[in-house]
C-alpha cells in the first residue's frame, strides 16, 4: 500500500484514509514518532503507557504472630 499526504505550513497533515484503516487508529488515539538513523519515521499509535501495563502487588496485611497458622 502506498498513500502520501501534504504538509501544512504549521507542520500539520492528515493521514490517508487508507492508512489510518490498516493501522486502526480512531480520532483522539495518541501518535508517536521515532526518527531512526537513516532518516526513516516510524509512526506507532500510543494506546498505553508502561504505568498502564506494570503488575501491581496485591496490598499487605499485617498480621500478628499469634494469628500466623504454621
Amino acid at each position: 500500500m502506498s498513500s502520501s499526504s501534504s504538509l501544512s505550513s504549521r507542520g500539520q497533515t492528515t493521514i490517508p484514509k487508507s492508512v489510518r484503516e490498516a493501522a486502526g487508529l480512531s480520532a483522539g488515539d495518541a501518535l508517536h514518532f521515532t526518527v531512526l538513523a537513516d532518516g526513516t519515521i516510524v509512526v506507532r499509535r500510543k494506546n498505553r503507557s508502561v504505568r498502564d501495563i506494570a503488575i501491581k502487588p496485591p496490598k499487605r496485611r499485617h498480621v500478628r504472630v499469634d494469628q500466623m497458622s504454621r
